[in-house]
């Protein structure tokens, strides 16, 4: 079955979720974790969105994004293929970093951001790392405390729902996160509703963003324009797509096609197979083959994240 694709909006909050692949680690060392930072904060600079909390876990991270006019897939698919290959160079490993697409579920900000907030930086007390959240280096919640500071993190507008004195807000709001300390996992923060699984909030929050989202499919990009940018790109025809023989520079150029296709979440291999008539699984492969290359060749990488940056 194919995925649902992620539902966009300016001003859209989403609590992404980012997994190592198989639970491995996807920090090793307090480099990479500021290096992560660098491609958030760049993200932020480029992109415009905001992030509201942030947890960086041994091997998962949780973030609370609001966006404005680009849409997460964008933002993320840049952040992930970027540190991931700063992860297998540093390792000297190949292939993915994290688990298969990162999750993100749309909240209803009136209702949740506050609640969310206080769940993603109550993460370490709750896997038993620290007792109180201020003792935990790799979270936001020192930064909404004074303790640090994170100029890509955004504190405003959730400090100013406590108080509009910042001495008196942020006391407020430490007391409004530790009175959480003993609540458990909370699920609906990562599946959503009963409705939909991709959404949390009310029937008429649900009904309001799918009606604002349905108007807007029109405007994503969809399978035929990604294998149009690719052809331009590369100077071939799309009926070169489905010629038949063992080209190698056609093989590669459907490889980075199907990869394109798998990252960007806007279409699936089994529509590019009945598109250019391939089999579905050989693209799979040849997606693979590239991303394996891409790793220690820098120009196709380069290359790779320019085509994505086109499509998201």
């Amino acid at each position: 079955m194919a995925r649902k694709p992620r539902v966009h909006y300016p001003s859209a909050l989403y609590h992404v979720i980012l997994r190592g692949n198989a639970g491995q680690s996807v920090f090793f060392n307090d480099k990479d974790r500021y290096h992560f930072y660098s491609l958030l904060q760049e993200g932020v600079e480029q992109y415009n969105h905001r992030i509201h909390a942030f947890c960086l876990m041994k091997n998962h991270i949780h973030l609370a994004v609001q966006v404005e006019n680009i849409p997460l897939s964008r933002i993320f698919q840049n952040v992930c293929f970027r540190y991931t290959r700063w992860i297998n160079r540093r390792q000297g490993r190949t292939g993915h970093l994290f688990q298969g697409r990162y999750k993100a579920i749309l909240v209803d900000a009136d209702f949740y951001l506050l609640e969310l907030i206080r769940y993603i930086h109550l993460n370490p007390v709750r896997s038993g790392i620290v007792k109180e959240p201020k003792s935990y280096l790799w979270s936001g919640h020192r930064t909404y405390l004074g303790i640090e500071k994170t100029s890509w993190l955004t504190t405003d507008w959730v400090l100013s729902q406590f108080s509009q004195r910042l001495d008196h807000a942020r006391k407020a709001y430490e007391k409004f996160i530790n009175d959480g300390i003993g609540i458990g996992r909370q699920q609906e923060y990562y599946s959503g509703s009963t409705i939909d699984h991709r959404i949390l909030g009310d029937d008429k929050f649900i009904d309001k963003v799918l009606g604002n989202h349905h108007t807007r499919l029109k405007q994503n990009k969809d399978l035929n324009e990604i294998v149009l940018k690719v052809c331009n790109r590369f100077a071939i025809k799309e009926k070169d797509l489905s010629a038949c023989g063992k080209d190698h520079k056609l093989s590669k150029i459907r490889g980075i096609l199907a990869w394109l296709v798998l990252e960007s979440g806007n279409s699936t291999l089994s529509e590019l197979s009945k598109l250019i008539k391939r089999d579905a699984t050989t693209l799979s492969s040849a997606a693979k083959r590239i991303q394996i290359l891409s790793n220690s060749d820098r120009k196709l990488a380069h290359l790779m994240a320019e085509l994505l940056e086109g499509v998201g």
